[in-house]
Order: C-alpha cells, then structure tokens, then sequence
C-alpha cells in the first residue's frame, strides 16, 4: 500500500493535527507501510529518505504558528509519478491540498480528506464572519470530490452534514496510555515551578481568542475574589498571550510550550485540567489530560463532548458561562473524593482509546476504497 498524504501543518509545529500525523507516520512505519508526506518547511530533523517532500512557506494570518505552503505543481507530479500512489489523504483545503486534489483528478487515484479545524467558526473571534458563508461554499466544493471525508467526533460530522458535506465518516483518535500516566507525576517539577500544595490549575493549548480563555481568566477572577487557593499553569503560546499577560493575575503562570517529557510530568504533576474552548473538532488535549490522571473542567461544546462524560470523567459547563466554569473547579478544589474519584475514572477511559485501534480501522476504511475504485475503473474501462 502506497499513501500519499498533504498536509499544511507538520513537525515541528506544535498542534492536535501534527500529533495526529506524527503518530500516523509511526503506525505506517511499523507496519511497513510506503508514504510520502508532501508539506511546509524544511525538514532538517532526522532522516527521512525522502519519505517528506517540504516546500517553502508563510505564516497563516489567522495560525501565525502554523505555515501555507507556496507548492510547485510540477515538483508534486514528479514525485507522484515516481512514487505512483494507491491512494491520496488530503489533510489540508489550502495550498497543497488543491494540489493533491488536482493530481488525484487528473490521475483517478482514490482520495479522501479530513476536516481537522473548525475555521468557518474561528472566523467569529477575528471578526471575519462575513466570510463564513463563502468558506463554507469553498469547503463543500473541495469536499465533493472525496469519496470519504474523515472527521474526528459525531459533533463535527453533523456539522459538516447540515452544511451539505456528504460521504462523512469518522476517524477518531487515540492516546499512549504509557507516554501519558499518572506514573509521572513529579515532587521535583512542583518545586521547579515554585508550586506548593495548593491545587494546580492546568490549560494546555494555543492561547488564542477561539479557546475562550477570557472565560477561563474571567472564572479564576471569581474564583480569587472567594479566596479559593489554587495556581494556574497556561501551556502554550499564541496571539492573545500578552492581553492575557495584561490582566496581571496574580496565581497564573505563562509556561510557553512545552514538549516531551517535561509536558507529560506537568500533566501527571497538576491536579485539574481547565479547558474553556468551544470550538474544537476534538480536543486531542483533553484525552492527554484523561491520560494523565486529570479530572477535566471543560466547555460542553464542539468535539471535546466526544470523550467528557459528566460527573464520570469531569464536569462540562456552558460554553462561555466563567461562572460555571467557576463554580465546576470550585467543587473540584473543595471536594477531594470527588476530584479522585474523577482522576480514576479519566484514567481508566483513556485506557480504551488505542491508537492501534484507530489506525487499523483507518487503513481498513482505505483498502475497502482502494478496491472498489478497482472495481469502478474497471467497469469503465471494459
């Protein structure tokens, strides 16, 4: 099998779609599985044997972090027609996707895509909505010639239902139960970051306006004003880092992103994970946190609904209500049996969720494609 996949986000950039592909490139390896990955920016890390085509790129003015890859077509086509592909993943609408799609059309090789960002809703916190109506129209012409659109939750496959996208269906994600364990939880990393033995607050994520984290900011201001002692961890970096910077909350610190060990022993080592957004297609992060032994205070929005289970694996409050996101963490910080009680049981869901699973069944949905488009070519060709 021969899997050519376009991408405008890979290592080394830090988001839900790079660890998505990351582990996908490891099950193909393992599985001796041929691939090329055709995406942004140099690849000086490791070798590849030529298995990662890049191309140059620029920031994408809404992502800042995340690139647009300005591809040649006839650099796409040369390796395509050297590497001679069964089928074509589209993980990406923009740059490299068109070209992807383009080459799939010309070539009749089977291609699917998958929708990773909810971008038609994150264009109300630029306040760029005036442009929804004409995303969505984009969306449903480059989905339209996807024999399978792939989605990460049931939420976000009704969504792309009622806006007329059609041959949904959807491939879910899984967690490394060893790489996130309770098991790393760190007296040492505590004391790194000056933390005592107050309740550790923990958000991981892009510190952006679409995850809601004036909600969160607006929550721990409550939560202050009661004298409720606890101190919050923001993970990550983004645009709206310095307005958060601003409000100068005292028992908040900005840890920037963090990565590999030190990321999973913060995980293991906090007590709560805090997650405000309500624009997520899933909410890889929220799975890392159950990994980890953390109850989960989030959003009853968006995919993260996907694996929160209410009062079994955490709390889920209105989307944008800080007052419910306050009195959610509130209950937790107060209430030690239920916050372990919690703990234990986001643990032991992470548990069912492989990432062998979710590859078999996605590589499965692949070979079914494959050879009924043996079969329609044929009956043409006949």
């Amino acid at each position: 099998m021969r899997i050519a996949i376009f991408s405008d986000t890979f290592l080394p950039q830090v988001n839900g779609v790079t660890n998505t592909l990351s582990k996908m490139k490891e099950y193909m390896d393992e599985k001796g599985i041929e691939y090329r990955f055709f995406v942004p920016g140099e690849r000086t890390e490791g070798n590849y044997f030529g298995s990662i085509i890049s191309f140059q790129s620029m920031n994408f003015f809404l992502y800042p972090e995340c690139k647009l890859a300005l591809p040649s077509y006839q650099r796409v086509k040369i390796n395509l027609d050297k590497f001679q592909p069964h089928l074509i993943h589209l993980v990406t609408p923009f740059s490299l996707g068109l070209m992807g799609l383009k080459y799939a059309r010309d070539h009749m090789v089977p291609l699917v895509t998958s929708y990773h960002t909810d971008f038609p809703q994150y264009l109300r916190y630029y306040n760029l909505q005036f442009f929804e109506k004409a995303v969505w129209h984009f969306f449903r012409w480059f989905h339209s010639f996807s024999q399978i659109n792939f989605c990460p939750s049931r939420i976000t496959l009704d969504q792309l239902k009622s806006n007329n996208i059609s041959n949904l269906m959807i491939w879910s994600r899984g967690i490394d139960n060893k790489v996130f364990s309770p098991e790393k939880r760190s007296v040492a990393v505590r004391e790194q970051y000056g933390l005592g033995k107050e309740i550790i607050l923990l958000y991981v994520g892009r510190v952006a306006p679409e995850k809601g984290l004036d909600v969160l900011f607006d929550a721990a201001v409550s939560l202050n004003k009661k004298g409720i002692n606890y101190k919050l961890l923001i993970v990550g970096d983004g645009p709206y880092k310095k307005q958060l910077e601003e409000r100068n909350l005292p028992n908040v610190t900005f840890l920037g992103y963090k990565f590999g060990a030190e990321l999973q022993m913060l995980y293991a080592s906090a007590d709560i994970f805090v997650f405000p957004s309500a624009s997520e297609t899933y909410g890889n992060v929220v799975l890392e946190a159950m990994a980890s032994g953390l109850p989960v205070v989030a959003a009853d929005a968006g995919g993260v609904k996907e694996n929160l289970i209410q009062m079994y694996n955490g709390i889920a409050f209105a989307p944008g209500s800080p007052e419910k996101m306050a009195e959610a963490i509130s209950r937790l910080i107060k209430d030690e049996d239920l916050r372990t009680g919690l703990a234990n049981n986001a643990r032991k869901y992470s548990l069912t969720k492989s990432w062998n699973e979710v590859f078999s069944n996605l590589f499965k949905n692949y070979q079914e494609l494959m050879e009924s488009s043996k079969i329609t070519r044929s009956k043409y060709s006949a």
